[in-house]
Formats: structure tokens, C-alpha cells, sequence
């Protein structure tokens, strides 16, 4: 990313031009992403006005939302004027917005296929980087009661106690549940382990009189049902 020599500053600009004025006088959504990003970075260097450097950092991420989300603290700062506390602001603007993205608060959410259950996880499972297993855990009538983290893990896998899975699902007096495991890779396909693991977790429901009623693996770009392939 290539900035000019001479800093042109925010507060040189017309006030109207400025990210947070315009925002307060225009409206969040004249913003372009850029001009979002430098309200988060706050201040700029010496040489480089906030929004120079958030050019920068979207540059590093080929202007691209999805790429950025992914970014590490450590990403962040190997562009030249981001500290600690400007990376670690934007990371948290990032996960309130990966949060944010699908949830409907306060209403029921049923989970009656496997593409309910995938634009269900897409908050909690979205933009990772590294191998998350979840579940969903569903009353008689498919509706939500709680859904939980179970284990997280490295880019190649998680380890996956199911004494805690079941654990989880007595301790929410649940009647089914619905297993979800990420694959950052982005290949929906599942291994011999995933396959191996979702027996053993429906054999020990069985004996609690809990279903599983599918496990899913999670991409950002799509899933793979077992109860939808007839492996389950």
C-alpha cells in the first residue's frame, strides 16, 4: 500500500468530509468502509491521517470484509502506524458485527432442517479460523432452548469429550440435539473422524433417551448434513 508524502490530516478536511461528522450529519451508511474503519482507528501518525491507515488495513485485506474479519491482532499491526490498541479495536468491532450478523433477538427459533440450523450458527460460527464444535440443544418441538459451545481447537481439529456433550444437554432437561463442528478449510466433505465421532455421540443418546437430530458441518460458504446425506 503505497501513502502519499504529505499528510492531509482529518481535521484539515471540510467538516462535512470528515468520517465522524459526515456521520453524525449524513447517516452511518454514506460511510464507504473505509471512512468506518477510520472512526474505529481514531487517530493517525505523523505522516499518515486515520483514514490513510485504514486504507492500509483494507488493503492488506484486499478490500475485502469477509478477509478482514479473519485477520489476527498480529495482521493488523504488520501494517506500519496500527498499534496493539487500534488492532484490538477493530477486532472487536468485527466480532460485535460477526455477532450481530443473522440474530433476531427475542424472537423463537425453530430449527426443522438442516438450513435452519446452518443460518442459525452462522453468528456463532462465521469468520473463524480454527475448528469450533457446538450444539444446539431442542425441545420436543425443534424451538431453540440453548446453544453452546463444547470444545474449540486448532485449524485441523477439536477435541470433543462426549461426557460433556450429553452433560450439556441433561443439565438444559433437553429433548434433542443437533451437533455443528466448523471446517475452516472450507471443505464441507466429512473425514473418517467426524463420521466416527457422530456415531458414538447418537449410540450414547440412545441410552438417554436424547436424538440427535443432525450434525452438521459448517463453512462460510455452505454445510454438509448428515441426517440430509443418510449417514446419520
Amino acid at each position: 500500500m503505497y501513502y502519499t508524502n504529505v499528510k492531509n490530516t482529518i481535521k484539515d478536511w471540510a467538516e462535512d468530509d470528515r468520517p465522524r461528522e459526515k456521520l453524525l450529519m449524513k447517516g452511518s451508511s454514506v460511510l464507504s468502509d473505509a471512512e468506518l474503519l477510520a472512526i474505529l482507528i481514531r487517530n493517525g501518525t505523523k505522516m499518515h491521517s486515520a483514514l490513510d491507515l485504514a486504507k492500509a488495513v483494507l488493503d492488506t485485506a484486499d478490500y475485502n470484509l469477509d478477509k478482514l474479519a479473519r485477520l489476527s491482532a498480529e495482521d493488523l499491526m504488520r501494517v506500519r502506524g496500527v498499534g496493539s490498541a487500534k488492532a484490538v479495536g477493530i477486532l472487536a468491532a468485527m466480532e460485535l458485527a460477526r455477532r450481530k450478523r443473522n440474530r433476531d433477538v427475542g424472537k423463537s427459533v425453530f430449527v426443522k432442517s438442516s438450513g435452519d440450523a446452518y443460518e442459525h450458527m452462522k453468528p456463532f460460527m462465521l469468520d473463524l479460523t480454527h475448528e469450533e464444535f457446538w450444539i444446539i440443544c431442542l425441545s420436543r418441538r425443534m424451538e431453540v432452548r440453548k446453544t453452546v459451545r463444547v470444545s474449540s481447537g486448532g485449524i485441523s481439529g477439536t477435541f470433543v469429550d462426549p461426557k460433556i456433550v450429553y452433560r450439556t444437554a441433561l443439565q438444559n432437561s433437553i429433548n434433542a440435539i443437533l451437533l455443528c463442528h466448523n471446517h475452516p478449510s472450507g471443505n464441507t466433505n466429512p473425514s473418517s473422524e467426524d463420521i466416527a465421532l457422530t456415531k458414538k455421540l447418537k449410540t450414547a443418546g440412545t441410552y438417554l433417551d436424547i436424538e440427535v437430530a443432525d450434525h452438521l458441518i459448517f463453512t462460510d460458504k455452505g454445510y454438509y448434513s448428515f441426517a440430509d446425506n443418510g449417514i446419520l
